[in-house]
């Protein structure tokens, strides 16, 4: 078998990222999670994964922070899965990953699922990476820089 590689200590924030969440089931807990999603039994049935592998995700995602595991509301032995604030900030991660999905991977007309606001029951505009200034910026426009070590200074 083929050890996985981890990149938790990489100086990438992209590869830190995508050691912690970066597998399609875990991904797909998260916006089980946003959408509702608490016990799992309801992660299971809605995305039909094995339950070894669903435990080992979950127990992933305790483990970085980014679900945490909390008493049943309704008093019952069972615990249940709540995005903690590291998770809530995927949000816009999630988001984006819906919108190019529905760009690139949709027939115009072709049924879909849709994430609306719940003040007026539309769909959201489309996230936009904006400069420090409010204006869009494209890959072109940006530049990667090393940030020191402070400790080395």
């Amino acid at each position: 078998m083929v050890k996985r590689t981890r990149l938790d200590d990489s100086s990438c924030p992209v590869a830190r990222s995508v050691d912690a969440i970066g597998d399609w089931w875990s991904l797909l807990i998260v916006r089980d999670a946003f959408d509702g999603s608490r016990r799992f039994g309801e992660f299971q049935r809605s995305l039909g994964v094995a339950k070894n592998i669903l435990s080992n995700r979950l127990r992933a995602l305790v483990d970085a922070g980014i679900l945490a595991v909390e008493p049943a509301s309704d008093g019952s032995a069972y615990q249940a899965y709540a995005l903690t604030p590291k998770g809530e900030d995927l949000f816009p991660v999630i988001v984006a990953l819906r919108q190019w999905g529905e760009r690139h991977f949709f027939d115009p007309g072709e049924p879909h699922s849709e994430l609306l606001d719940r003040r007026d029951d539309r769909p959201l505009r489309d996230l936009a990476v904006l400069a420090a200034d409010g204006r869009p910026v494209r890959p072109a426009d940006t530049a990667v820089h090393k940030v020191p070590d402070s400790e080395k200074n």
